[in-house]
């Protein structure tokens, strides 16, 4: 009895696999089962990768500085004119800028050492508030022209430094009332050599940064496979705002180049053997 009960059962199942079976052939579905953890594991094989692409190596960075005394002075300055009309403010501030471009040449500054900065011609306006009881009876304010203001700026390449004092106050002086200083820089006119020099610096203190952490790390040291520079080199700015003229006793204005830096950075990224 017992034993024909299990056959019983048994023969059941099996016609429920049967057709279950041929249920998936007749609609033409198709059924398979994938291991999560090969899954998983392809995944994170890719990932790797990726990370391994962007980020493997020694990363590190590295400064070089030289100082260097500058051996050009750059002068940024002009004339302003102002009067009733466009024409007698451009004629005063053109007899201004003659006389300060000659004093400029007098004291050895070259023809092409000057460059035009910027020509302006702006008209001066202003606006009339009328008060009670002029007020009562106008609406608005009213726009007076009152004339015009010409702005005629140079920039002055001065190549004896030691000279840049004498030459602003031979220019204040000859441009009067008009003159507009509005500041001094200094540089030097070939940086590429001290470039060079904090170049060689910043690649050898990266470097040695490198060699560093592969030791630490218990790591040998590759070849660099990437390296990106930045930095460099920036002129002394000085103010010289309200030069005016200089009376014949005062003393020469007193102007110090000083010492400035190149200063180059570059990223290196080495290789790990």
């Amino acid at each position: 009895m017992k034993n024909g009960l299990l056959l019983l059962i048994g023969l059941l199942v099996g016609v429920a696999l049967l057709g279950a079976i041929g249920y998936v052939s007749s609609t033409g579905a198709s059924a398979s089962v994938t291991a999560p953890y090969e899954t998983n594991t392809q995944n994170l094989s890719s990932v790797q990768t990726n990370y391994n692409s962007q980020s493997t190596g020694i990363w590190v960075s590295g400064q070089g500085t030289v100082t260097v005394i500058p051996d050009v002075a750059v002068l940024n300055m002009g004339v302003e004119a102002e009067a009733s009309t466009v024409e007698q403010a451009m004629d005063e501030a053109a007899a201004a800028m003659d006389r300060v471009i000659a004093a400029l040449y007098a004291n050895g500054v070259a023809e092409t050492d000057i460059k035009t900065q910027w020509f302006d011609i702006y008209p001066i306006r202003d606006w009339i508030d009328f008060d009670y009881p002029v007020k009562s009876w106008i609406e608005d304010d009213y726009e007076v022209l009152l004339g015009y203001r010409v702005t005629n700026m140079v920039t002055v390449k001065i190549r004896d430094v030691e000279a840049t004092g004498q030459i602003i106050d031979a220019a204040a002086k000859a441009g009067g009332d008009l003159i507009r200083i509005h500041g001094v820089s200094f540089t030097v006119d070939d940086p590429s050599i001290y470039e060079s020099e904090a170049r060689a610096q910043a690649i050898a203190d990266a470097r040695a940064k490198a060699q560093q952490l592969a030791s630490f790390a218990g790591v040998h040291l590759g070849s660099p496979f990437y390296i990106s520079e930045s930095g460099g080199f920036f002129p002394i700015y000085q103010d010289y705002y309200g030069v005016g003229v200089m009376a014949a006793e005062q003393i020469p204005t007193p102007i110090s180049p000083g010492e400035t830096e190149v200063t180059l950075t570059v990223q290196m990224a080495f290789a790990i053997q």
